[in-house]
């Protein structure tokens, strides 16, 4: 069937409706809305879709558009609810379930037939963990079965009537509807907290907090309202733990909880619970990885980022590490209390990284916000990870927690440096000295365990590993050309060696979403993890064991070690590493280069950049035609004559067609082209030939970011945030509006 997705942006919650629905055999494209209502009627005009799908909880469509045609909206609550700022409602009121509902487009706001309903229960996380999570996962379930139903022909959508029903029977556990079993695994992604053993406490990250038996506010949740900054803002005198953490959850991405802080007006994002730590409310009580504690009436709380007040004229302000939002001078007075890598089980407190050791496996836990990756983050992975190879150990798992493996260097780290150029090459060598120390370990088996999704650099980070065992709900995005990079982390040689260099050149040119199923299916991964997010670290415990007991384990590890021994011989990894850092190095350190105007568009959410068709075949993202000749060889040549290297031969592309670079606003367009020199760079994996690693001219395309397109979360390299906004409400012609919970906006 064609279908056409409509999106606020091609964040998590879109790319997995693509993705899945890609692997049902759908034909696809996508349009974002922020382009305004003309790129999507032109996007209907050439598509001729069959079926309209709205995403996203904030999606408009045009007036109008769903006469002659079928459209479909997706959006967050139970039928008859409120949808603004659901999540938001849903996450900061303690809801313990929630519900997707996909309903037909007509002219009221909302008002239409109900094709599909995917009930989910909602884990004390934040916002933008349960959103691309347990809300994408019965977002995925709805929206497949409504285009089954369609395709039937014979399903006649059930009209709204009085939704409360509905809502009320599913909450008190009725309707029919399967209920999640407990909670076994770690909620927390990036926060990891020890488990306490009480069964009548609520977990918090991997902790519980004390919760009166049946007390489910999940129906007070439902609220037509947008959610007001006023209902967001603590009381650090009155406000509890739990309330506290509560906010802070339903604003972790965006926008964000407003307050003041050592004289500074800032947004607080992410919370995680501290058991032991005390003082007066709202002192600062020391900081960690970055990370700030404050106290609270009766405990503490940890905050990893902050985003300072956006100033009336200033440029947007995206979230960065809070103790580099306060400064040195701000954070003297107080102590750092690093975390020790493994915590007692009665420790409650949080940490971004951890090790653990069962039986013959060790497992180093880590979880950044949003997934991004800085610089002083991957040196204490490092040193993490060569603790870790102390340990006697056969198998040693990276990550096996819930919620985003890694999204790649920090773009939002980078821009918020005195120096981008410097801090983007210490950033990317950092990721490749953890990448380079993982393909040099042939002591033990190396699990690579995704509980959630990865892009671009922590794609390759996985492929370090002897196995990539992902959440059957997991989105990969291998990719970098979308921030004007060719990308390091060992991919030249990590990618071609499991799926062969001709998959591995259009995985990279093509930049599109694959499901966990597809990346089986590539190659790219070998095990799926069939099960919810929150069973997903118990599960991963399980069958590492069973590798772990694995008799023929032994010959594998000296399999393992004879291979690396002949790859290194043939080519040393120190080349393939040289050769993708030359290409990074021009990009980072040539002030023309399209990947600062990108980078800068991409972590504040320029409005109006990027492509209004994110997939559309051959469509060049914000970008302007460059004659090949402009500052480019020929094919042929082998030169330059503005010496900014080569554009090689590729099969089926004349010379006479263009190559592209960005177009951002305030960025030149004029003067030559950079494109990287394929001169000495190493094949990929057992090709031989070093054309092989050179990239189409699509490849070479450096399509800038969306308006709210995601960053490190869960798109391309790195980056200091993520997705759309939540709370904000949606237009749609005459009334037909999905409004309401988005992910996250850095």
């Amino acid at each position: 069937m064609d279908i056409l997705l409509v999106a606020g942006a091609f964040d998590s919650l879109s790319r997995r409706v693509y993705a899945e629905l890609a692997d049902r055999g759908h034909r696809l494209d996508v349009v974002l809305t922020p382009h305004g209502d003309e790129a999507v009627r032109e996007a209907v005009h050439d598509v001729r879709p069959e079926l309209v799908i709205a995403l996203g909880w904030e999606t408009a469509l045009p007036e109008g558009m769903w006469m002659g045609r079928p459209c479909l909206i997706v959006r967050m609550g139970p039928p008859g609810g409120g949808v603004r700022s659901s999540l938001d409602w849903a996450v900061t009121t303690g809801a313990r379930h929630w519900m997707v509902t996909v309903l037909q487009a007509e002219a009221g706001t909302d008002t239409g037939p109900i094709w599909a309903t995917a009930p989910f229960d909602v884990p004390p996380a934040g916002k933008s963990d349960v959103y691309r999570n347990e809300a994408a996962d019965a977002a995925v379930r709805a929206v497949l079965l409504a285009v089954e139903r369609y395709a039937g022909g014979s399903y006649k959508p059930q009209p709204q009537g009085d939704g409360s029903s509905i809502a009320g029977e599913w909450f008190a556990g009725g309707a029919g509807e399967p209920r999640a079993q407990g909670v076994d695994g770690r909620f927390a992604g990036d926060s990891y907290e020890s488990r306490a053993q009480d069964a009548d406490e609520r977990r918090v990250g991997d902790s519980y907090e004390a919760r009166p038996p049946g007390d489910d506010p999940a129906i007070a949740a439902i609220r037509p309202d947008a959610f007001p900054d006023e209902a967001r803002r603590i009381d650090w005198q009155e406000d509890t733990t739990e309330v506290v953490l509560r906010k802070l959850r339903g604003a972790d991405s965006w926008p964000g909880v407003a307050d003041t802080l050592c004289g500074k007006d800032l947004h607080l994002h992410g919370g995680h619970f501290e058991g032991r730590l005390r003082g007066r409310p709202g002192e600062l009580l020391a900081t960690r990885a970055g990370g700030i504690c404050r106290a609270t009436r009766d405990g503490a709380v940890w905050i990893p980022e902050l985003r300072p007040q956006r100033r009336d004229g200033g440029p947007a302000t995206f979230r960065l590490p809070a103790t580099l939002v306060l400064g040195d001078r701000l954070v003297r007075r107080v102590p750092e209390q690093p975390a020790a890598l493994e915590v007692p089980a009665h420790r409650r407190t949080w940490a971004d990284i951890r090790y653990r050791q069962l039986g013959d496996v060790g497992f180093l836990h880590f979880g950044f916000p949003g997934g991004a990756m800085s610089t002083e983050q991957c040196r204490r992975l490092l040193a993490a990870y060569r603790f870790a190879l102390t340990r006697p150990t056969s198998v040693l798992v990276v990550g096996g927690v819930r919620d985003l493996f890694s999204n790649g260097i920090h773009l939002g780290v980078i821009e918020a440096a005195k120096d981008p150029a410097a801090e983007s090459w210490a950033n990317v060598n950092a990721m490749d000295d953890l990448v380079e120390a993982m393909l040099r370990t042939t002591d033990r088996l190396l699990i690579a365990a995704l509980g959630g999704n990865a892009a671009a650099g922590g794609v390759m980070l996985a492929l370090a590993a002897d196995e990539v065992w992902c959440r059957t709900g997991v989105v990969l995005n291998p990719r970098y050309r979308r921030i004007g990079l060719y990308g390091s982390e060992l991919w030249t040689y990590t990618l071609p060696r499991r799926v062969g260099a001709g998959t591995a050149e259009r995985l990279m040119a093509d930049a599109l979403p694959l499901s966990a199923a597809a990346g089986v299916r590539r190659g790219l991964v070998d095990r799926l993890v069939p099960v919810p997010p929150q069973e997903f670290p118990a599960e991963v415990v399980r069958l590492a064991a069973e590798v772990a007991r694995d008799p023929g384990l032994p010959q594998r590890l000296a399999a393992k070690q004879a291979e690396r021994e002949r790859d290194e011989a043939a080519h040393p990894l120190a080349d393939y590493r040289q050769a993708e850092l030359d290409f990074m190095r021009r990009a980072f350190f040539d002030p023309d280069a399209p990947y600062h105007a990108l980078r800068s568009a991409f972590v504040r959410k320029v409005p109006g950049s990027g492509s209004p068709r994110p997939v559309a075949s051959g469509h060049v993202w914000g970008a302007v035609a460059v004659p090949w000749g402009a500052g480019v060889s020929s094919p042929e040549s082998g030169t330059s004559s503005s010496e900014s290297g080569v554009v090689p031969s590729v099969s089926g592309v004349s010379p006479s067609e263009s190559v592209v670079v960005p177009s951002v606003s305030g960025a030149s367009s004029s003067g030559s082209v950079v494109v990287p020199s394929v001169s000495g760079m190493p094949p990929l994996g057992p090709v031989t030939s070093p054309s092989a690693l050179v990239m189409p001219p699509s490849a070479l395309a450096t399509p800038s970011s969306g308006p709210v397109a995601e960053s490190v979360s869960d798109g391309a390299e790195g980056g200091g945030g993520a997705e759309i906004g939540d709370g904000l409400p949606g237009r749609g012609g005459a009334g037909a509006t999905v409004t309401g919970s988005g992910e996250e906006r850095g």
